[in-house]
């Protein structure tokens, strides 16, 4: 048995939504996300509802493997979730967002993500995932929901 030191990376971001936390808990969903996330596509979502709960199985397609979600927490009281995300072979994340009321019709969305490698991959992988990688994830990530919220449509990416 090898006992190691992990080489983990963790980054946080607040999001400033333009709905009350019950607008949008209910939006972050593997099936849900589908319709103001762009190129999410999840190949397939284990849910006794069809939509986000605890014990929520969805896979996604990427490189080198597929990722496998699974979502820990799922709390529509207080606008909590975790979700544990594992690429075989590469990684395994923890992923957290709690929502919180913020002025008249708005809330922040605090969320982190925290990456464990497992293997020379993975930490390739964690070299990529810089503070600027991510923090430009969570603006485009924060842009299409907040234009989902606003208009019911997805937000164009332009290229």
């Amino acid at each position: 048995m090898r006992v190691e030191k992990p080489n983990r990376v963790s980054r946080s971001f607040t999001q400033h939504l333009s709905s009350p936390p019950a607008a949008v808990f209910e939006l972050l969903c593997p099936v849900r996300e589908a319709e103001w996330v762009n190129d999410w596509r999840p190949k397939l979502v284990l849910s006794d509802s069809g939509h986000a709960e605890p014990g929520c199985i969805f896979i996604t397609p990427g490189i080198p493997e597929d990722a496998l979600w699974l979502m820990t927490e799922y709390d529509p009281e207080v606008f909590r979730l975790q979700i544990t995300k594992m690429i075989p072979g590469v990684v395994v994340g923890q992923i957290s967002i709690s929502l919180a009321a913020a002025g008249d019709d708005g809330c922040t969305a605090e969320i982190t993500y925290a990456y464990t490698s497992i293997s020379d991959h993975g930490d390739r992988a964690l070299e990529e995932f810089t503070d600027d990688h991510f923090k430009a994830f969570m603006e485009i990530w924060e842009k299409e929901l907040n234009h989902f919220l606003r208009t019911g449509t997805k937000f164009e990416i332009l290229e």
